[in-house]
Parts: C-alpha cells; structure tokens; sequence
C-alpha cells in the first residue's frame, strides 16, 4: 500500500520519537529490544520499562565508557546493569558528562560482557542521529512486533535500518535563485533536501563557474556561534567569509554550508562540549566525555551536492586533510588545497592547537 511509511519514513519517525522521549522498537531474526534515549526520556517511560520482564541495560559509548572506568567488553560501547534502585537521576550522570568531575564516582559499573550487542549498537546510532546524548535504556523483547503495536511504538526492522545508516541519503535540489551578496553581485544559493527528512544543506554559487574545470570551493560546517554570533572561540565566521571573498574576487567559487553543526553532533551537544571546556578539558577531550567521537561530520554530503551541480574537480579551500580524502574517496578529484589561515585569535588559539595535534589540521 503506497501510503504506507517505508523504512527511510519510519527512521525519520523514529528520531523524532526518541527526541520527544516516546521509545522504539528494534526487530531481528532472534527477538528484538525496546529502546528509550536516556536524555528525553521521563521517570515514569524508566519506571513503565522496567516494571517488564527482563535486564535493562544502559548502553553509552566506548569514549563514555573510557571516562567512567567502565569495561567496553563489545569494543565500540558499553552495555551498563542498571543497578535494582537506579532512578533516572542514576542513569543521566552517567550518560551526560557536566557533573563528572563534582561527582566522579558513579560506580562500579557492571558492564555485560555475554550475548550480542548489535541491537545495542543500532540503538546508539539512533540516538545520535537524533542529535543527543549517545546513550539508551535498552531491554529485550521476545515478540517485539506484537509488543509495538499494542504500545503503539514505532517499529524498524535492526539490519535494514543498520544499512540505511550505514548510508547517505539521497539529496534532491529543490530551488535555486539569484542571491546578490556583498562578495560579489553574482551569488546564487541552492537548496538541497535529504530524502531521509533531516536537516537540508545549501550551495553558494558565484558567478558561472565552468563545469570542466576545478572549481574554488569549500565545504564549510553550520556554526551558529562563530558565523551568526561572532563567537572568538572558533575561528568558522572568519573562514567563512573569508572564503566567500576569496570567490568573490576570483569572480566564481562555490561554498557548500553543510548543516552539521559542532562536527556533526548538534548545538546542543557542542554547547555541552563549551561546558566542558570550560572545566579544563581540550575539544576532542570533551567530544570524548560526552560520548562522541572527535568528528561525527559526513563529508559525503558535499561530494554528492558537487555532483548534482556537475562539478568534479575541485580546489578545496580548507585545512583538514579529512575533507581532502573524503573527496577524493567519493569521486571528486581535488586538484590543489587552497589554505585558509585566518581568524585566530586570544579565546580561540588553544582550539586552533588541539585541532592541529589530535585532528591533522594543517596550520
């Protein structure tokens, strides 16, 4: 019945269910597991979960784990016994890092070190593609289709979604249209639509760049703080912009403004991550002790949105040498990188030093 939610719709409804709190349903071959994400969910969604038969357990994250001295047994996460009088208080200290150094000890930490934690896995990616904290209450079910439809919870097949995630879903340009900037009177924007209902991307065109030869561009991440605020703790406002100058006095360029805000995990997780800065911890430190790895950015989005606008070849304006290989891996040739050294400053210089040593950035 075509007006049925397929797999790609269903996954879209999942992230929004785990971002309201409303658990979901994981199904395979063996059973299947309900799952609710520690930071929306509510007492009474814990209490209801764990009044079923069965061990809950709190999955987090290898880097989480590390933090808490827990035993990752499964190698890229761990799987927590919620002790018999842990309350929701319990397992948000810890999922989230703020109080970690008031109060270190939150254990010991049984972890699980039998049975397969694939749907424990599948539940973490979930979570984090909703943008939050990569931690889940997760229980086994037995019949895990019949118990989904009579809470009415939304159910997803474990290893179709796993491959669904394991991708990157299609983008279609839904318009463009003549945008006169200050860098040059010759800007049009592009917007570009996921099929998998996240956030869309944009593509910044000056002038009529030929389409068979390496254009100037860049693939810049969405920064709120350092490119609407004027943050001094990054230096994304002064790139941006001086990227776009770049193209405006060369009179062509292209700048991709990807949605990926604090490399991927979203404003309010790169905001826990200021908070942890500022206790003393260094970026890729406190990324670490929220449970996310130092980057969780997909530069595949880029490769595909040069793509559709024809384009192959490239003259990459940027630092990272991740951004480099990533092209090069997904079909665009990068032809010269173009440095782009600005904007350092007293509150960012710090920043700009960790991302040289632990994250390659060429400085």
């Amino acid at each position: 019945m075509s007006l049925r939610p397929d797999l790609t719709e269903l996954v879209a409804r999942a992230r929004s269910d785990l971002r309201m709190g409303v658990p979901v349903v994981l199904c395979d071959a063996s059973g299947g597991a309900l799952v609710l994400a520690v930071e929306s969910t509510e007492p009474a969604r814990l209490k209801d979960l764990r009044a079923l038969h069965g061990t809950p357990v709190l999955a987090i994250s290898a880097r989480r784990a590390e933090t808490l001295k827990a035993r990752p047994y499964d190698g890229d996460l761990a799987r927590i016994v919620l002790p018999d009088d842990a309350g929701l208080a319990w397992v948000r200290a810890v999922a989230d890092p703020k109080d970690d150094l008031a109060m270190p000890m939150k254990g010991p930490l049984l972890a699980q070190r039998d049975g397969d934690a694939a749907l424990h896995r599948l539940a973490l990616r979930l979570v984090k593609s909703a943008r939050l904290l990569p931690a889940a209450v997760v229980l086994a079910l037995p019949e895990p289709e019949s118990f989904a439809a009579h809470a009415r919870l939304t159910a997803l097949d474990a290893q179709a979604t796993a491959a669904l995630l394991d991708g990157s879903s299609p983008l279609n340009e839904v318009v463009s249209a003549r945008l006169p900037l200050e860098v040059s009177e010759a800007g049009r924007l592009h917007i570009f639509r996921p099929e998998d209902g996240g956030e869309e991307h944009y593509a910044i065109e000056i002038g009529s760049p030929p389409r068979d030869a390496p254009v100037l561009s860049r693939l810049h991440s969405a920064c709120f703080t350092g490119d609407l605020m004027g943050s001094l703790k990054c230096d994304c406002g002064p790139q941006l912009r001086a990227a776009l100058a770049q193209m405006g006095a060369e009179g062509a360029g292209v700048l991709l403004y990807l949605n990926q805000e604090g490399r991927g995990i979203g404003l309010a997780n790169k905001m826990r991550a200021y908070s942890l800065q500022d206790q003393g911890f260094d970026t890729v430190e406190a990324n670490h002790r929220l449970g996310f790895e130092d980057d969780e950015r997909d530069f595949r989005i880029g490769a595909h949105i040069l793509r559709q606008m024809g384009f192959g070849a490239v003259r990459l304006l940027t630092n990272n040498p991740a951004k480099i290989d990533m092209m090069r891996a997904n079909g665009i040739e990068v032809a010269e990188r173009v440095p782009l050294k600005v904007g350092e400053g007293t509150h960012n210089r710090a920043y700009l030093a960790t991302k040289a040593a632990k994250s390659g950035h060429m400085l």
